[in-house]
């Protein structure tokens, strides 16, 4: 394929077809699938700006059977990983998602260190993060610091790297 996207996330679903249905909803274009021997498709590449979302099948894919592989079917998935678009309309976005079987787990709500987002988990197991950058904070690290830890100008190191 030509015009491969720099970023690559694979998410292992339960149901390729229903889980590109959802993420086509968070403005991911299809791009292409293969099918399995029966003919059900096993993977959906999928689109949006830079980032190439790959769903894979959680079974029917002949991946190595490693102890990954195993962990990978009985789950959970995405545990520690979120996954971050940013969107125009923070509440539209997360009313689409609650409808679509999602669960909210924060906001939507306006954060000190300059986004308002909502973060909710999809019905395969990944959470997401939706956002829109408000541009309310001159120092989003510090902002987040105070935010978390509540303690505004203590002298704890903050950096920034460019």
């Amino acid at each position: 394929m030509s015009g491969e996207a720099p970023v690559r996330v694979a998410l292992r679903v339960s149901d390729v077809s229903a889980a590109t249905t959802l993420y086509r909803s968070f403005g991911f274009v299809p791009v292409g699938t293969v099918p399995g021997p029966d003919g059900d498709v096993v993977m959906a590449i999928l689109r949006r700006g830079p980032l190439q979302l790959l769903v894979d099948a959680l079974v029917g894919i002949p991946f190595p059977d490693s102890v990954r592989e195993r962990q990978t079917k009985l789950g959970p998935r995405g545990l520690g990983v979120v996954i971050g678009l940013e969107v125009d309309d923070v509440e539209e976005a997360a009313r689409r998602c609650q409808a679509a079987g999602c669960v909210i787990g924060t906001g939507p709500v306006d954060a000190p260190w300059g986004e308002r987002y909502v973060e909710f988990e999809d019905p395969y197991g990944y959470a997401w993060k939706f956002f829109r950058l408000t541009g309310s904070s001159d120092d989003g690290l510090h902002a987040v610091r105070d935010a978390w830890f509540g303690q505004p100008g203590s002298p704890m190191a903050v950096e920034h790297h460019e």
